[in-house]
């Protein structure tokens, strides 16, 4: 982990250069994945710098592919890979009460309705139906992100999340 995740949001990183123009493809974090192009400028991280750069971008079948400020040819697009992409939390649209980005939620600590810790949530998933948490603790632990029939509280300022949960399970 870096110095910028706590500052910043990575909502993905280059997989490399597309075409022979300066392009990039991009595996994106985001939902639906062509959102990330629209959220600019991106930061990139090269080494243990972040570069503010403008970019502009399109979905091209299954792939997110961007035009990068100042990249004008393969090589220089090759250079990027593997960079990470990162935004300003302000440059996310303002959620309804109820809603949150995976984001706010990875790093929360989960427990039942009776206060059992569960582990904390290292990532999320789509599934289709319903996101699932999974949670790194004592042992590996999926549980679907239902509001209100599963997850029962979620509480930012404090860093947790309680749900309707056995340790059973």
């Amino acid at each position: 982990m870096s110095q910028h995740d706590d500052d910043f949001i990575c909502v993905g990183h280059i997989l490399g250069s597309q075409g022979l123009k300066g392009w990039v493809r991009v595996f994106s974090n985001t939902s639906p994945r062509e959102n990330i192009v629209g959220y600019g400028p991106w930061l990139l991280e090269q080494g243990d710098e972040l570069k503010s750069v403008a970019v502009s971008g399109r979905l091209q079948g299954k792939n997110v592919v961007a035009c990068i400020e100042g990249i004008e040819d393969r090589t220089q697009a090759d250079a990027l890979t593997g960079c990470r992409i990162f935004i300003k939390p302000e440059q996310l649209p303002r959620l309804e009460a109820g809603e949150y980005y995976w984001s706010d939620l990875i790093g929360l600590s989960v427990e039942t309705l009776q206060g059992d810790p569960l582990g904390e949530i290292a990532s999320m998933m789509e599934t289709g139906a319903d996101d699932v948490m999974v949670l790194k603790g004592e042992r590996e632990r999926l549980i679907p992100f239902v509001v209100e029939h599963i997850v029962r509280e979620v509480d930012l300022v404090n860093r947790r999340l309680v749900v309707d949960w056995s340790t059973e399970y």
